[in-house]
């Protein structure tokens, strides 16, 4: 169970961190209305915050996609859908994009079993047509993680919403590698 504090201190990191990357740890302990001191007690730097907002949001995205895609019909239904609860997250989530954690075991660990889950969908949605079979796997997990951070930058810098992110990164999907529309 996670303490207020911490959870404050995650949430203002969210805030702070996704309006300047490059913020300090000051920055988050005054957004959070707590000295600096009590935020090295939760996080002893910057990587430590960085790591526990890391796995916040990809609990965040978790439930989102979960809750998204309870009613999908189908695995391509499914994929289509995560779209549209992943893709308002950019605000929160785009400047983890860019911060290097791979070192971090628990983060390694989370993120592949993100990309083992959406692999899995990937093949079943080619059983059910909606992705050329003879496109790899491995290819089309790319494109999609590639164009979801695509999607979040166009949102982020408003050009489009992301409702129309999520449309547009869905037609790209399905042009360049959509199954046999018979």
């Amino acid at each position: 169970m996670m303490k207020k504090t911490e959870t404050t201190i995650l949430e203002a990191g969210f805030t702070v961190f996704s309006a300047n990357p490059t913020a300090t740890l000051l920055d988050v302990a005054q957004e959070a209305g707590i000295g600096r001191a009590t935020l090295h007690r939760y996080f002893k730097g910057r990587e430590d915050l960085m790591a526990a907002l890391a796995m916040a949001a990809m609990k965040e995205l978790d439930a989102a996609v979960e809750q998204a895609t309870r009613n999908a019909q189908s695995h391509t239904e499914a994929l289509r859908l995560s779209l549209d609860a992943m893709i308002p997250l950019a605000d929160r989530q785009m400047f983890l994009a860019n911060e290097p954690l791979d070192h971090v075991p628990q983060v390694l660990e989370a993120y592949n079993r993100q990309l083992e889950e959406l692999a899995e969908a990937v093949d079943a949605a080619k059983d059910e047509g909606g992705f050329d079979r003879a496109v790899p796997t491995s290819w089309i997990v790319q494109a999609y993680e590639t164009l979801t951070y695509a999607a979040w930058a166009v949102v982020q810098d408003e050009h489009v919403s992301p409702e129309e992110a999520a449309e547009l990164m869905w037609r790209t999907l399905q042009s360049g590698i959509g199954g046999s529309k018979r």
